[in-house]
């Protein structure tokens, strides 16, 4: 299997270089005593823009080889590897396809990278609220009549923004939206950061790039075996200039990239397209299939299966629930003290990822936890307040004030009673999954601090002030 980059750097190694160049480790010779042993053998990797090299800014070797391989087996115009992760991906495409003032349509439950892409580029977000599902209750889709709506509404939008699937794999086929926003000449960007490898055949669900999307991001470190931080962008449009999208990523990606990061990226494609060569799918979904099997023999937890006709289910994701009480934020403590560590842990739902693989997980681990699942603590909360913040009675949402003018008002720390009334200052973001459950430039109401105060209740670990856990946030003095 081809793999140009990473080759170029086995290459490298190979001549026994002298380094009088960065980093500072020298390829491996200084280090510390007690780590050298675990890093010696990726040290090496980790060079800078040496002749044979070639330069993720400006490539034409062995990184132009890697990624016009990788837009090959995706059937794109343009791959661009990302060594910041799929955040930078994501704030490359909304800066490159619109500016100060353009309205942009957005998907509420997009991850806070998209957020901060609107607030960097000054545009004024229209938030598209998504469609809770019945069994996960979480947000999935956003449904097309919304975004019919949303057009007839902001026929000038310059961007609709999508995140499928959702962090627990929902998915939905945005073939017919993707068409709707192109009549319209409006381009599509989608954050299908789970998505990597959707396109390993029709075991799974369809990717955005076969929709027609005009961009669309991958953190091929989610699904794929690369290393953290490594994604894709894949450009595929007549609607955005791609010009404009290099310059942008060009300054938003560190100038010093990582030959390790990147080599994996290189090798993730290959282990993806030996997949689809190989026809190793069926094999992949057996090893799924054993594993939820053995979930299944548990009579203590449940596996979540949503029962929406439009929706499909990534296989790699497997998404459980207690069946005598537990938060899944318990279940998640259980499973970790047997050394189980899984994705992430909601009030009500514990999510795995499995292996894009065709060998079985220790199912054995799971064996091991049968009939000593623990009680239900006697701490409760309101699920049904929770979940309810997802489900928004306005379906079509622009941000009340521009980010222009939130930036012209004073900040100031208060209790979270005397915040009613006022718009946030702060970005509250339950992580993971990394989506704003407040953002900023909303309106603070008595619902949402109740909720709010419902999910520090139940466990949940929240990004934002260092404040929240005493009860304060932060607001712009300006009232609504």
């Amino acid at each position: 299997m081809e793999t140009p980059l990473f080759t170029a750097l086995m290459q490298h190694t190979k001549r026994n270089p002298l380094s009088l160049h960065v980093p500072g480790h020298k390829n491996g010779t200084i280090f510390m005593n007690q780590a050298e042993q675990i890093y010696r053998g990726i040290l090496p990797f980790d060079v800078t823009e040496l002749t044979g090299l070639d330069d993720l800014h400006h490539p034409k070797e062995a990184i132009a080889k890697a990624q016009q391989l990788t837009a090959t087996l995706y059937g794109v115009q343009n791959t661009y590897f990302l060594v910041n992760g799929s955040t930078v991906g994501n704030l490359a495409m909304i800066l490159a396809s619109s500016s100060k003032n353009d309205e942009v349509l957005v998907q509420r439950n997009s991850h806070k990278s998209i957020i901060n892409g609107i607030q960097l580029a000054g545009a004024s977000p229209i938030f598209l609220s998504p469609k809770v599902d019945n069994e996960y209750q979480v947000p999935s889709y956003v449904e097309i009549e919304t975004i019919k709506e949303a057009i007839r509404r902001y026929p000038k939008a310059k961007a609709l923004i999508l995140t499928n699937p959702n962090y627990y794999g929902l998915t939905i086929d945005l073939t017919a939206i993707i068409q709707l926003a192109h009549k319209h000449r409006i381009p599509v960007l989608v954050d299908e950061a789970h998505g990597a490898h959707f396109i390993a055949g029709n075991e799974f669900p369809t990717s955005a790039i076969e929709s027609g999307a005009d961009i669309v991001v991958h953190s091929a470190h989610k699904t794929l075996p690369a290393m953290t931080m490594g994604s894709f962008l894949h450009f595929n449009s007549k609607l955005i200039d791609k010009e404009k999208l290099d310059f942008y990523l060009s300054v938003l990606q560190s100038s010093s990239p990582s030959y390790p990061i990147m080599a994996s990226l290189d090798l993730a494609r290959a282990y993806l397209k030996g997949i689809k060569e190989d026809k190793k799918q069926g094999e992949i979904l057996q090893a799924i299939e054993s594993v939820k099997q053995q979930i299944h023999s548990i009579d203590e937890i449940d596996i979540v299966r949503s029962t929406d006709k439009l929706v499909r289910t990534d296989p790699l994701k497997v998404t459980i629930r207690s069946t005598n009480g537990l938060t899944g934020f318990e279940l998640q403590d259980y499973f970790e003290s047997q050394n189980i560590f899984a994705e992430l842990a909601d009030p009500t739902n514990l999510l795995f990822i499995l292996p894009l693989a065709n060998t079985i997980v220790r199912i054995d681990e799971l064996e091991k936890i049968k009939g000593k699942f623990p009680n239900p603590s006697h701490s409760t909360f309101n699920r049904q307040l929770v979940h309810s913040k997802i489900s928004q009675s306005n379906s079509i949402q622009p941000l009340e004030k521009p980010y222009s003018y939130l930036n012209e008002c004073e900040r100031k720390l208060v209790a979270f009673d005397e915040a009613i009334g006022y718009y946030s200052a702060e970005s509250i973001i339950p992580y993971p999954p990394g989506i704003p459950f407040i953002m900023i430039g909303e309106t603070i109401t008595t619902i949402l601090i109740e909720q709010l105060t419902e999910l520090i209740k139940s466990g949940v670990s929240i990004q934002g002030d260092r404040n929240i856990q005493q009860g304060k946030l932060a607001i712009f003095m300006k009232r609504r």
